[in-house]
């Protein structure tokens, strides 16, 4: 296992904002893993391996999977300045941070877009694809688009920054995660089987990674 440590990227400012913007990037993805997981086992009608999490934002309790993609999003935005002030002048130091920002800012959109009900949730709604797609089903998935590219990409590129900072097992967990959110994400939008289970698997892992890189940042800041 990859030990949290100050390391030789510990070159970014110090001060006690930061700190506090790296703890949000700590929360965010632990944060929207518990609602949306939490979700997943008791929402009536839910299938993880039919139904994205996206899908948990419709009906009567679709406020909270809506508030957590908003909250989640506010907490990653602040992360990702967090990490541009942590990271400064550091390889990589200057994109990962900005796409961990659009990220945020993306899955805040989401929240605001809702996706259309479909194949049989929330409880009542007819099996199978419910047709025409709406404006705000339309942007959803734009903003899930835009989110789930920048996650991938960032993770990438901290790929490169541990390893010129000469940390290769950070190097290799940020790599092996955006390949994960790939795989899970390509899987999903060919239609492959339990699509919906891969991507949320892809994007959890890719979401929990930025929250171990921001933990190992605000470590190394004390």
């Amino acid at each position: 296992m990859t030990a949290l440590h100050p390391g030789p990227t510990a070159t970014g400012s110090a001060t006690p904002a930061t700190r506090v913007l790296l703890a949000c990037a700590v929360a965010a993805a632990p944060l929207f893993a518990a609602v949306s997981l939490a979700q997943v086992f008791t929402r009536e009608g839910f299938d993880l391996t039919r139904h994205p999490l996206s899908m948990l934002s419709t009906g009567d309790l679709g406020w909270l999977q809506i508030t957590n993609f908003l909250v989640s999003g506010a907490l990653t935005v602040a992360g990702g300045i967090g990490l541009g002030r942590a990271l400064r002048g550091t390889p990589g130091g200057t994109w990962a941070p900005r796409l961990v920002l659009v990220a945020g800012v993306a899955m805040a959109a989401a929240g605001v877009f809702v996706m259309d009900p479909g194949d049989g949730f929330p409880a009542g709604t007819p099996l199978g694809q419910t047709g025409t797609l709406s404006a705000s089903g339309l942007m959803h998935m734009v903003a899930g688009s835009v989110a789930f590219t920048a996650y991938i990409v960032a993770c990438f590129v901290l790929g490169r920054h541990f390893s010129r900072a000469g940390r290769p097992g950070f190097a290799a967990a940020s790599r092996l995660s955006g390949l994960v959110f790939a795989l899970g994400n390509g899987w999903a939008m060919t239609g492959g089987t339990a699509g919906s289970l891969t991507l949320a698997i892809g994007a959890l892992t890719g979401m929990m990674w930025i929250a171990v890189v921001a933990a190992d940042r605000w470590l190394a800041l004390r």
